[in-house]
């Protein structure tokens, strides 16, 4: 019994000291310092909000230490300080507004001017105001220097409708600019994808990809009412040796018709399956081809390109990874109608899909949804320079959500999750930063701006996935209980502060020893008498105790461990 008395009493002090060193060791690498690193806008919530201390498995610990880690191991050269800030590369910025714009303007003023020298980005206000009193010149402004630079971020924007121009007061109806962009651009393809939060469950399991074409149907369509009569579509081919013919002739018998005419340009889809092709395998998910070709028999090309280039120069690769093997080898076509359902039965993710322009837009809208919402999907327009360089053009695939706005207006707290405005915006700048080096392939500060730029993107993206994975998210992630806004975007930059600083250190942390007891208010050690209590057991005077004296000193003091009882019959004195 008292052997056991004994082992309980050791071990409850170990057991102690290892929570504590656990505990003080979690402190240092993740605990939050009360210093507002943000604008006068912040408001941080109760202490509880600034711990870093996670609620969730022991899992989702050791992944964000883990992604924590490989955030702070940067190339040497590629370290960022607020002293010395990054000239980040040319870029085209088209603001929008509302909400998304406000809560980009936070963002790009907490998290990327602190470290980033901007002067270099060229900035488009494409407002409706700003249009309207511009004559809409601005998106012509806009569109030529995405052209000429070809690294574009967008905020979400504003087509008024009808009453909306009424509301605001514009003398002009305007259009989408996206429309201009695209043609402006010579738009391949509309990439979007799911964005993912390791050890965070938001729909589906694994990367979902889906490129839309970016040019043709109903969005470019010519239309008019009209009453009855005749409708006649002829075309006339631009070779004047080659004679005009109708390719659609129908009588109109109802008072009150609309008819639409438009056209699918098919020469940039082999460049549309290269681009769809080359990331699915570098992401190593399954690509399908959808059309409605069975019914609209104008599709057939579309499919029939994408197979074409299939066959000839992916099909052997995707199958050496196996990549095949859930559609049967071949390339596969879905109708538009199996792909709705697919969407919602492949929550294990790891595919991608390609479809034209309208069945695109329906069918991301609906990944979007089983991926919890469009905050959490990219939009990507592709399109090919003069050059044969692509321009990229990143935006959130959500709007400005004007609810928030309206919200914000009125002095009401708003919990906008900005994860689709910034994870444009780092797409934009890391291809700006590849642009650059392509463009200037000799000069070494180029060549080393891009290695922080990559640096901090990657940083960033950590300081923002482990802020919701504490808990510490928007309140679309977090509950009611979650961030604000403002104190959301606040408290991403001081994490994104520390983890940032961290890399600078040319030596890991220490060790974390338990703290000197002395340094408690209630220590009461005569530490005269515990100097005279070790001189009397350092037997050999050489201010050492060796194994055999501590031996010695704690069976003394009754101290020592004891046997068991049973074992201690074996080993009887005699």
């Amino acid at each position: 019994m008292a052997s056991s008395m004994l082992s309980r009493q050791l071990s409850r002090p170990v057991a102690a000291l290892l929570q504590r060193r656990a505990f003080v060791s979690h402190r240092i690498l993740s605990s939050s310092s009360s210093t507002n690193a943000g604008s006068s806008h912040q408001r941080f919530p109760s202490s509880n909000h600034h711990s870093d201390s996670l609620t969730s498995s022991s899992s989702a610990t050791t992944s964000s230490r883990r992604t924590f880690a490989s955030a702070t191991k940067p190339l040497p050269h590629a370290t960022l300080s607020l002293e010395h800030k990054v000239v980040a590369p040319p870029l085209v910025y088209i603001s929008g507004e509302e909400m998304t714009h406000y809560a980009t303007n936070l963002f790009v003023e907490q998290w990327f001017a602190p470290y980033f020298d901007l002067s270099q980005w060229e900035r488009y206000d494409l407002s409706c105001k700003h249009r309207d009193e511009t004559n809409d010149l601005v998106l012509q402004q806009a569109v030529q220097a995405g052209k000429r630079i070809g690294a574009v971020f967008k905020e979400p924007t504003i087509t008024p409708s009808a009453l909306q121009q009424q509301e605001m007061g514009l003398k002009n109806a305007l259009s989408s600019p996206n429309g201009a962009m695209r043609k402006g651009w010579n738009g391949i393809t509309i990439s979007r994808d799911t964005i993912h939060i390791e050890g965070i469950a938001l729909g589906y399991k694994n990367k979902v990809f889906f490129e839309r074409h970016a040019v043709g149907g109903e969005y470019g369509a010519g239309w008019a009412r009209v009453g009855k009569g005749t409708l006649l579509t002829t075309y006339m081919p631009s070779d004047a040796n080659s004679p005009p013919f109708v390719v659609d002739k129908r009588d109109l018998k109802d008072d009150h018709n609309v008819v639409v005419v438009y056209d699918n340009p098919y020469d940039n889809v082999d460049e549309l399956a290269h681009l769809f092709f080359q990331r699915c395998l570098e992401a190593k998910i399954t690509p399908y081809v959808v059309t409605k070709k069975t019914v609209f028999k104008w599709q057939e090309g579309f499919w029939a390109t994408m197979k074409a280039v299939f066959d000839a120069e992916y099909k052997q690769q995707f199958a050496s990874a196996g990549l095949l093997e859930r559609c049967g080898g071949e390339l596969q076509h879905l109708i538009s109608d199996a792909a709705t359902m697919q969407l919602i039965r492949w929550t294990d993710g790891g595919f991608g899909m390609a479809a034209h322009n309208y069945d695109g837009d329906m069918l991301t809208d609906q990944i979007a949804q089983v991926h919890r919402s469009p905050g959490f999907i990219t939009s990507n327009l592709v399109g090919k320079n003069d050059d044969g360089t692509l321009i990229k053009e990143f935006e959130a695939s959500h709007g400005t959500v004007s609810d928030l706005w309206h919200d914000h207006l009125a002095g009401k707290e708003t919990s906008l999750n900005p994860l689709g405005l910034v994870e444009a915006l780092i797409g934009a700048l890391e291809h700006a930063a590849t642009l650059d080096v392509e463009r200037n392939p000799d000069d070494e500060a180029k060549v080393m701006a891009k290695d922080q730029i990559h640096n901090f993107t990657s940083t960033l993206r950590t300081a923002i996935h482990n802020t919701f994975r504490y808990g510490q998210g928007t309140r679309d992630m977090s509950g009611p209980k979650g961030f604000t806004t403002e104190d959301f975007i606040g408290k991403v930059a001081w994490r994104l502060k520390r983890y940032l600083a961290s890399q600078d250190e040319e030596m890991p942390p220490p060790v974390l020893q338990e703290p000197d007891r002395k340094f408690r208010r209630n220590y009461d050690v005569d530490d005269e008498m515990v100097k005279q209590l070790f001189e009397s057991y350092d037997e050999n005077g050489d201010g050492k105790i060796d194994y055999d004296e501590f031996t010695r000193m704690i069976a003394k003091l009754g101290l020592a461990p004891k046997k068991s009882l049973d074992e201690g019959k074996k080993h009887a004195d005699v």
